[in-house]
């Protein structure tokens, strides 16, 4: 099968709802959702492996910032059309900058709403997240707005930072194949089928990454106590 039935659609979207509310952490979500999706939909399951393993090969994110090392600048529109700049956001105090694949992907859907539950402890630490995806305006609003995200969320149309970071990758024929039923080229603007592998840079007022996550699988996200812990962490080295 290369395309996902309207039936299969919807015995993933009960899927993903029944991984939401389960009790774990967000790892175990999204274990439990890859396993319920290769049940369903083993095609994509399958193809997604093989992605995982040429992207790893490839050294897939292993060059984006490091800790220790400057975080680039970026200068980046909001869900309002609003220009944001990496600078302004650490006058405010330590941050996450979290790239998502996009507003169609459950593994996304099911990060931004356990960072959202985590969001009293993050202000607590006095620090704050962005989220970063290549979709036009339209579609980071839509994310922002479903998931009730009280943080920024921008567009890297094209890719543009993200490959400024060595973390953007072509998905390749066969998963355009198999996930044609997303209107990627409305969602980004364009048609070149390129994606941010999903990662996590703590930065601290300095403009120093402290701490990162970056893995090809995009099955896997940083665990939530993982990033407190960094962002308690570059709070107090200020």
């Amino acid at each position: 099968m290369t395309s996902l039935s309207p039936a299969d659609a919807e015995r993933l979207k009960l899927a993903f709802q029944r991984c939401r509310d389960m009790e774990g952490t967000l790892n175990e979500q999204l274990r439990a959702y890859a396993d319920a999706g290769r049940e369903i939909f083993p095609a994509y399951g399958e193809a997604v492996d093989r992605l995982v393993v040429r992207l790893a090969e490839n050294g897939g994110g292993e060059n984006a910032p490091r800790p220790g090392e400057m975080m680039a600048p970026f200068m980046l529109p909001d869900e309002n059309g609003r220009l944001v700049t990496l600078p302004s956001l650490l006058e405010r105090g330590p941050l996450a900058v979290m790239f998502f694949r996009g507003h169609w992907c459950p593994y996304c859907r099911l990060n931004v709403r356990a960072v959202i539950q985590a969001q009293d402890r993050i202000t607590a630490i006095g620090a704050h997240i962005v989220a970063i995806m290549p979709e036009t305006q339209e579609f980071t609003e839509q994310f922002k707005a479903d998931a009730g995200a009280p943080f920024p969320v921008l567009t890297d149309l094209d890719n543009g930072y993200a490959l400024s970071l060595n973390l953007a990758i072509w998905l390749g024929t066969e998963i355009q194949r198999l996930l044609s039923y997303q209107d990627m080229a409305r969602f980004h603007g364009n048609d070149g089928w390129m994606l941010p592998i999903p990662a996590v840079f703590v930065v601290g007022r300095d403009g120093l990454v402290k701490a990162r996550f970056v893995d090809p699988d995009f099955r896997k996200r940083m665990e939530i106590d993982d990033l407190l812990e960094a962002l308690e962490s570059a709070n107090r080295d200020h």
